[in-house]
């Protein structure tokens, strides 16, 4: 089926259904439906322990950091790449319990003609300054085992930037995702500012960014910086009113620029406080809200009808680019996280405990859902914005 989303018109796929497709046939590892893969321990043949491998990357999110370099000469919207690398895959491990030690490789590719050699150090030295506060603060070990910088300048116009992580952990403590029938859904905040960040967080993540890009900023990009996007997409690129380094005149009081490469935030300091506090078999599902938006969590459960009705305020960088974009809302939920990127499944008494344990953190969160028993798995969203229902 034709996605006729505005984000599909630009070629992008929120679902991914092709690559589902693909990949239908491949072993589906120790704990099938578990939000990350999990296999057995084959390096040292102990068969209480397993490995976990994942990828990711920041996809089109280093486009926008080079128009932000090449118009404010502000290498810093570069180097910050490494953060949405680390934490795209990283909080996708958090889900199924791991807590690390993690090793972490990274693959770039660049053109050697727009991206010069200073912007690789930065985001190298990025890299390590963000494992050195992770373990030093929050006892998150991650150890760099080095990747590779390609100059692939036929097939780049700009850079990319992917990673994968792997790890260890115990099988009896796998958490497996199934959410059940009874359980309240607990949503971590994406936007504010964390005691572990530096500035305010806009929230968006590494996801929907083409569509952000393209409907937030200004038609003189297109001729301006031709190497920063896809010619063919003509006039379906950069058709917003913004400039990159345009203040707001609404709070927060950032550039436009600024505001949608906000680094991803991780959640993986609070996941770690949580699950030594909290029994992790009392923790039904964790469901990192990145691909998909709010919609990812249907797949994880069988026959629930999950309902998110006391949802965040929906932050700024949302709002402005539906705005731009004139994107559906329905649309906007399947895109975005839309306010909260991470959700724990799991009783009343333990959601309590949660919330504290993440507001300490200086992160909000709140119930904002429950889940009943159905047919077929399901979901409704309810928002000030109308009421929107999907189904796998």
């Amino acid at each position: 089926m034709k996605d006729n989303s505005q984000y599909g018109n630009l070629g992008v796929s929120s679902d991914k259904k092709g690559v589902h497709k693909a990949i239908r046939t491949l072993d589906k590892g120790l704990f099938e439906g578990a939000f990350c893969r999990i296999f057995p321990d084959n390096l040292t043949g102990d068969v209480d322990y397993c490995l976990i491998a994942h990828a990711d990357g920041v996809g089109t999110k280093a486009s926008l950091g080079y128009l932000y370099w090449k118009v404010t000469g502000d290498i810093s919207a570069l180097a910050n790449l490494a953060i949405d690398a680390i934490v795209m895959n990283l909080d996708d491990m958090i889900c199924v319990g791991a807590t690390g030690p993690f090793t972490f490789t990274q693959n770039i590719d660049r053109n050697s003609f727009t991206i010069p050699d200073e912007i690789i150090e930065a985001i190298i030295v990025k890299t390590n300054e963000v494992f050195i506060d992770l373990k030093k603060r929050h006892g998150i070990d991650i150890t760099y085992s080095g990747g590779e910088t390609a100059d692939v300048n036929d097939l780049v116009r700009t850079l990319t930037l992917n990673a994968s992580m792997q790890a260890r952990m115990r099988r009896k403590d796998v958490i497996r995702t199934n959410i059940l029938p009874g359980d309240v859904i607990v949503g971590l905040a994406s936007f504010g500012k964390a005691r572990y960040e530096q500035e305010y967080n806009s929230g968006i993540g590494s996801n929907g960014l083409t569509l952000a890009r393209h409907s937030v900023f200004h038609p003189s990009y297109r001729e301006l910086y031709p190497e920063s996007y896809e010619e063919a997409l003509g006039d379906k690129a950069y058709r917003g009113q913004y400039y990159v380094d345009g203040k707001l005149s609404i709070k927060p009081r950032a550039t436009v620029g600024k505001l949608v490469l906000s680094p991803t935030r991780t959640y993986a300091p609070i996941v770690k406080a949580i699950l030594s506090t909290v029994p992790r078999e009392s923790i039904h599902a964790m469901i990192h809200c990145s691909g998909g938006g709010q919609t990812k969590c249907m797949g994880f459960g069988k026959k629930v009808h999950i309902v998110k009705d006391t949802l965040f305020p929906v932050p700024p960088v949302f709002s402005i680019i539906q705005d731009q974009s004139n994107e559906t809302w329905q649309n906007m939920y399947k895109t975005f996280n839309m306010g909260h990127r991470f959700e724990l499944y799991c009783d009343e008494s333990t959601a309590a405990k949660i919330v504290a344990i993440s507001k300490s953190f200086g992160v909000d969160a709140q119930i904002i859902g429950r889940v009943h028993s159905a047919a077929n798995t399901c979901l409704t969203i309810r928002s000030v914005h109308g009421e929107f229902f999907y189904k796998k």
